[in-house]
């Protein structure tokens, strides 16, 4: 009590000691401006140990917090994810996108597809320094359903882009993969389980088929290309195999995987959500696989989902994904566009109306990006919730997801579905960075272009 008290005191700066269920350290953290020590647990209680400690951050922390403001609130966006069509050839039971959408929608033209893009263009140079490239997710639904006014718009503003494709994988025919990766195209891919009969309980088409025989064979024919990645959803049906799935996504060679927790955005999400404390212990141990696969055959798998929690500690502002921060990337970093035009502040609200803030065939983007809708996400702050604004993790979580806060919950300022999940991913990101294993989870070059503002293992 004597240790928690000195570290918080009152006004003045907080350190927050945290059990990280380490045999050796503990870890401390300001929950204000991200800073962490791992201190040994026989030297916590020393008072020397803390003051020098305290005394040190005090040095560093007004620009930390700078640091951590200017990540949170002074970014602009830089990506979209696009729908170029509302239908898919799959009715998978989890999606986020209404299925009378996916049945019945409509696809975008060529014609407006390219004239959106135009538009999007024109923002970018506007928004964006020269040398950076904005970049464009055709995403879904399943867009090669529309396959023509995807690679034609592809083509068309190759110079003026950086595009990637997520789809099921279900129509990459030879020439839809030739097309793709003889021009560097990212692809992003869903496959979850390590059998047919684990992957396809959820993941059928609309006659109840599943199609992971296809997706399976898709991912072999893409082995060397360096520049895809593939999504396992986690739900109750498959959360015990996920170490399973990491044995067969490195064998077959995928750089980038994704043990994604099912979104809970409609209540087909939710039906398959697995408990926090189940689908931690699971998920630990796929991470575990992952690190013995590597150190037997000298080849990463990176699960970028973690491994971005390991950045958001290591380097909070070199994160490549925006989803664990507070407020997050929706309508901050990226927005998304509808079949229709329709630009919500991300995907997962596409099937909500109420977050319809604009079209861009008839709305100016800088316009849409300060409507009610967009504000509503973009102004969510993780120090309005109740009890992450207690939390000392705060901002290597973020609350996730607003939309799913918004479904579940009927309010922004709730949190979303997986908190114990998250809390357990950090505990287990500092159990790895104390032992001096993170650099077996993260992408080769990770550090490049970082700098080391401070360092302190409390050895």
């Amino acid at each position: 009590m004597k240790t928690q008290a000195y570290f918080n005191t009152g006004e003045g700066d907080s350190l927050q000691p945290i059990d990280i269920g380490h045999r050796d350290y503990a870890c401390v953290v300001s929950a204000d401006t991200a800073f962490w020590a791992l201190v040994r647990k026989d030297r916590l209680a020393g008072a020397r140990n803390v003051s020098s400690l305290l005394n040190a951050y005090r040095m560093k922390a007004k620009s930390f917090a700078g640091e951590i403001h200017a990540l949170r609130f002074k970014l602009k966006p830089s990506a979209v994810y696009f729908n170029p069509t509302d239908r898919c050839n799959l009715n998978c039971s989890y999606c986020y996108i209404p299925e009378s959408l996916r049945k019945s929608g409509t696809h975008m033209s060529t014609a407006k597809l390219l004239k959106a893009l135009q538009t999007l263009k024109n923002y970018f140079k506007s928004s964006l320094p020269r040398e950076q490239k904005p970049q464009i997710i055709f995403h879904g639904a399943e867009p090669l359903l529309n396959k023509q006014a995807v690679f034609t718009a592809i083509d068309w503003y190759k110079k003026d882009f950086r595009f990637g494709v997520q789809t099921n994988g279900t129509l990459l025919d030879d020439d839809a993969l030739e097309f793709l990766t003889s021009r560097g195209i990212s692809i992003g891919l869903s496959l979850d389980g390590h059998t047919d009969i684990i992957a396809d309980r959820l993941r059928r088409n609309w006659n109840a088929e599943g199609v992971s025989r296809k997706v399976t064979e898709i991912i072999r024919r893409l082995k060397g290309y360096h520049n895809y990645s593939v999504i396992c959803t986690v739900t109750r049906e498959n959360m015990s195999s996920q170490a399973k799935i990491v044995e067969l996504f490195h064998h077959m060679e995928v750089p980038i995987c994704m043990l994604n927790p099912v979104r809970c955005t409609l209540p087909g999400g939710y039906k398959q959500k697995p408990s926090d404390e189940e689908a931690a212990a699971h998920y630990m141990s796929a991470l575990d696989r992952a690190y013995e696969l590597y150190r037997k055959t000298g080849r990463k798998l990176i699960v970028a989902n973690f491994a971005n929690i390991l950045i958001s500690i290591l380097a909070p502002t070199a994160r490549r994904l925006m989803c664990d921060i507070s407020p997050c990337g929706a309508g901050r970093c990226f927005f998304a566009v509808s079949s229709k035009g329709d630009i919500f502040p991300c995907s997962e609200f596409i099937g909500v109306k109420k977050f319809r803030g604009g079209n861009i065939f008839r709305e100016d983007i800088r316009a849409v990006l300060k409507t009610a809708p967009f504000k509503t996400v973009t102004e969510r702050r993780i120090e309005d919730i109740v009890p992450c604004s207690r939390c000392a993790i705060r901002h290597f979580c973020g609350a996730p997801c607003p939309a799913e806060a918004w479904t579940i919950n009927g309010r922004m300022a709730s949190r979303g579905a997986f908190c114990r999940f998250y809390e357990e991913q950090v505990r287990y990101a500092f159990r790895l960075i104390a032992d001096n294993k993170e650099d077996a989870y993260l992408w080769d070059g990770w550090d490049k272009g970082t700098l080391t503002t401070f360092n302190s293992r409390g050895k």
